[in-house]
């Protein structure tokens, strides 16, 4: 089971945003060509949806927010895919690694390589659970005798598995996390990191409602199904 936690988010400190929050500071950036009617919050609801009909996202760049992610290192690996964020992972270097994600088996798409399909029957859902667990008992029991031998962490840590759970930080200005959840809630992206998507997302929508409602307005396939 995957963990996401909301760490920051951007608020206004100038003295025309104070106690403002991210879609204020969008609307704020956005009229800077209009300076009298800058900290006209009144009308940003409208300015905002006006922006995203429009794909005016330059002034969304300048909001941000960063998010606690608890995944395992294969998950990981397609989020990190995502060079506009900025991260930071939890280091198998300096730190020990002792608990790993358990997931739950699915059957290949035939039709389709990058999907899978959730028919599998119990007892082969049942064995591959046992088999993760059996990986990990080994394979935890030789990276700690590798530990124990004084092998480096940094080389102890290629006898884990993929399922291997790992934290990391995602930070990202608005824009970045509007097409992050584009293409991550589609239903094409793995389940298990759609998931991930979807509990971003939900905090995401609660810190930018006035945004969330606008983008359901602009991709309604997409955010009106979560």
């Amino acid at each position: 089971m995957s963990l996401v936690k909301l760490i920051a988010a951007t608020k206004g400190i100038h003295q025309e945003l104070d106690g403002c929050g991210g879609e204020e500071v969008v609307s704020y950036v956005a009229r800077v060509s209009n300076p009298k009617n800058q900290n006209n919050f009144e009308t940003a609801p409208k300015l905002l949806s006006y922006l995203i009909k429009h794909k005016h996202w330059s002034p969304f760049e300048h909001s941000f927010m960063t998010l606690e992610i608890e995944t395992s290192r294969g998950i990981a690996a397609q989020i990190l895919r995502h060079r506009s964020f900025v991260f930071q992972e939890y280091s198998q270097r300096y730190a020990e690694s002792d608990s790993y994600i358990e997931y739950e088996a699915r059957r290949q798409d035939l039709k389709n390589r990058q999907n899978s399909i959730d028919n599998m029957d119990k007892f082969d859902k049942l064995w591959f659970k046992d088999a993760q667990s059996l990986i990990w008992s080994f394979s935890e029991g030789l990276y700690k005798d590798a530990l124990q031998r004084g092998i480096a962490k940094e080389q102890a840590r290629f006898l884990l598995p993929l399922n291997t759970k790992t934290r990391m930080y995602m930070t990202g200005s608005i824009r970045s996390w509007i097409t992050y959840f584009i293409v991550r809630l589609d239903k094409s992206t793995q389940l298990e990191h759609r998931q991930i998507a979807l509990n971003c997302f939900n905090i995401f929508k609660n810190e930018y409602p006035v945004i969330t409602e606008a983008l359901k307005l602009s991709h309604p396939e997409i955010f009106n199904e979560v």
